[in-house]
């Protein structure tokens, strides 16, 4: 509680301090909307808590991950346990993440990256070829079906192209870092843009056995064919393999962090076994927007992917053949009266089918060889959705919204057959309402608070687990959400704040347990109480100024506190009640601060603190609290017209600290953490045309 305390009285004390920060000149030093249910809303008023990140801010740090940008937005934790094996969590979800995202939905555009399972390859795309990222926090299944961690909008490069650009970056660095990526951008007239992005990324891995070798490429079209109608195409494919080293124990990781997971009794080693990760996916998505009146649109979008997946692990050599299709389409409505009374109403459905077909196979040295099972899951789910807003006089925002969700898994086990080989697992109709308001007390300042239901069903990765069993008896996890904030920047926009505090009561709360052959399975948990406070500052204490030394100097700061506690949980004779829940830190905190020097050197240095977080249910191993140190430097030279060519230097790790970045949570055998790499550098050149 004194923590909450002396939080809040930070934040309390930062308007007065931003008083002195003045100027007659408007500056953005954040984008001022957010692509938020369906159409761009002010920041300032949104009824939500929201940020967005631009392109620049991915490439401030190393273009080859977005873990440096997706950080600077307090509630959000990502991993990479090794090169190309992401982790995302937003708002503590981390603990259903061994492998990748849970409870956060993620879309391009408008079409569900997130597919019919639950599963999200958020690791194929290219940080380069995105364009920003809007990001909304807290569960919201009312609009956007199963989540309850919050929603990640990722904009592609290609739409609202504002002019040619050509840009070609080349990369090297430690552990054999080799990036190139290429994008191509033309708004050939008014109503035709198009974009195309290819990219190839390569790495040793500071570990053994963490080799990645990725290549993409990606293209989005925007066509407005007519005055009231518009067509959308996105196009991506990925070819993505990288090595999986394993977690060590506390002595091998202190021993040797570059070790990958060696041969413990039955079981062998991570490398003998050649573990790793071989996805190669196509996803496609169509969008048609049509304008019908004045007041009210209709915009429909078809979307689909293909994913041949192979996962040679520790115990078997897995190969996955997933497909995925789906419709999201709703009717806008907006009008203003005479009373200076705007109104928004949105009506829709979204709905996805998935058909997964898992065979198992014994791993001889990373060969398959006899069958263990063969399994076939078909995963449909669908969200009827309606939302009302109203805003009074340009200061009152009143937001209704109410959502059907229904998701529901049929499977077969086509080896070994047995008589229950046939079977359907139900999580029911769940409706899921929200209510939001904000008000605007002035300009500068507004208030706002919230009340929605989060609920995230089982995804395919945890019904049909690395364990091979398929879990019939998993429940869904439900909850409700109350939440409270502010933001307020100055007129000039030299200083916005944003501080949000909430409180999430997770029922069937789903948590990873690990078989003593280091295979998962899932449980639910009972009662999860998740509470908080984020709090993000932005200012700018320099205007640009051509002629001075120091021309720029901007400094971002988010605070996030977790203060997350099991409920009445309970395994066997162990109780967990009121222990921290696992895998979630109680404080990260960010600061980032951005220098421009005369009229072409730039400085970027980024600081992460992340305190210990618990990796066990029982509270008895925890991983080091650790202070992370980036910074990048640049140096670019302009040429005639908009020809310029930057070189940039890059160091991660400068405090040369050891730490955990992907713990296995409640790992077998003490097998728990996953060293990240030590000091190491990157370099390269960026060609803009």
């Amino acid at each position: 509680m004194k923590n909450i305390l002396l939080a809040i009285c930070i934040i309390g004390i930062l308007p007065a301090w931003a008083q002195d920060v003045s100027d007659s000149t408007t500056i953005s030093i954040v984008p001022v909307k957010i692509k938020a249910y369906f159409v761009n809303q002010p920041l300032l008023s949104l009824t939500a808590s929201g940020q967005v990140i631009s392109a620049k801010q991915i490439q401030n740090q190393s273009t080859a991950t977005l873990i440096p940008a997706l950080s600077t937005v307090p509630g959000i934790r990502m991993e990479e346990r090794s090169p190309g094996s992401y982790r995302l969590a937003m708002r503590g979800s981390l603990i259903r993440s061994p492998f990748g995202i849970r409870n956060v939905k993620i879309y391009i555009d408008d079409f569900p990256l997130t597919d019919a399972g639950g599963n999200t390859y958020l690791n194929l795309i290219d940080p380069a070829a995105i364009a920003d990222i809007h990001v909304i926090k807290g569960p919201d299944g009312s609009l956007y079906g199963a989540n309850s961690g919050g929603i990640v909008r990722i904009q592609p490069k290609g739409f609202d192209v504002q002019g040619h650009r050509v840009e070609l970056l080349l990369g090297t660095g430690s552990y054999g870092l080799f990036q190139e990526q290429l994008s191509l951008q033309r708004k050939v007239n008014e109503n035709y843009n198009f974009s195309f992005d290819q990219s190839f990324t390569r790495s040793d891995g500071y570990r053994n056995n963490t080799a990645l070798n990725k290549k993409t490429f990606q293209t989005a079209h925007q066509w407005k064919y007519s005055i009231r109608n518009e067509i959308k195409l996105f196009l991506l494919y990925s070819d993505l393999g990288y090595r999986t080293p394993g977690g060590l124990t506390l002595a091998q990781y202190e021993d040797d962090p570059r070790q990958s997971r060696p041969a413990a009794g039955p079981n062998p080693g991570a490398a003998e076994q050649q573990a790793g990760i071989y996805n190669k996916t196509l996803y496609t998505g169509l969008a048609h927007k049509a304008l019908i009146t004045d007041k009210l649109s209709h915009s429909v979008s078809l979307f689909g992917s293909f994913t041949d997946l192979e996962n040679p692990f520790i115990t078997n050599y897995e190969f996955r053949n997933e497909k995925n299709a789906g419709i999201r389409t709703y009717f806008s409505y907006t009008d203003e009266d005479e009373t200076n009374v705007k109104w928004q109403m949105h009506f829709g459905l979204e709905a996805q089918k998935g058909y997964y077909k898992i065979d198992n196979y014994d791993n001889a040295g990373g060969l398959a060889t006899d069958i263990q099972a063969k399994d076939e899951l078909n995963n449909g789910q669908y969200s009827f959705f309606y939302r009302a807003m109203a805003q009074l006089f340009e200061k009152w925002t009143i937001e209704g919204s109410v959502g059907l969700n229904k998701n529901s898994i049929d499977y077969r086990q086509r080896f070994p057959e047995t008589a229950d080989s046939d079977g359907s697992i139900g999580f029911g109709n769940i409706w899921m309402p929200r209510i939001a308001t904000s008000f605007l007390i002035s300009n500068q300042v507004a208030l706002r608070a919230s009340i929605s239901r989060g609920y995230s069903a089982p995804t395919i990765a945890e019904v049909r687990p690395s364990d091979i069993t398929i879990n019939t008896v998993l429940d869904a996890e439900t909850g409700t959400n109350y939440e409270m904030g502010m933001r307020w920047n100055t007129q000039n926009r030299r200083f916005i704040a944003d501080i949000a505090l909430y409180d999430y009561r997770m029922n069937n709360g789903i948590v990873r347990q690990v078989r003593d052959n280091g295979a998962d399975y899932y449980i639910n948990a009972g009662e999860m109480n998740q509470q908080g406070i984020e709090a993000a500052v932005w200012t700018s204490l320099l205007m640009p100024k051509a002629d001075q030394f120091v021309n720029a100097l901007d400094i971002n700061s988010s605070l996030a506190y977790n203060h997350y506690r099991f409920g009445d949980y309970q395994i066997d004779e162990n109780s967990y009640s009121d222990n921290k829940i696992t895998a979630v830190p109680d404080w990260v905190w960010v600061n980032t601060i951005n220098l421009g020097l005369l009229k072409n050197f730039g400085l970027n240095v980024q600081h992460q603190y992340t305190s210990s977080i618990p990796l066990d249910d029982g509270n008895i191993i925890f991983a080091k609290k650790f202070h992370l140190l980036q910074a990048k430097v640049s140096w670019t030279i302009k040429f005639v017209k908009s020809t310029s060519v930057q070189f940039f230097l890059g160091v991660d790790n400068l405090l040369n600290e050891q730490y955990s970045l992907g713990n296995d949570i409640n790992a077998f055998g003490g097998r728990f953490f996953n060293p990240a790499p030590m000091r190491n550098y990157y370099g390269g050149l960026k060609l803009n045309i």
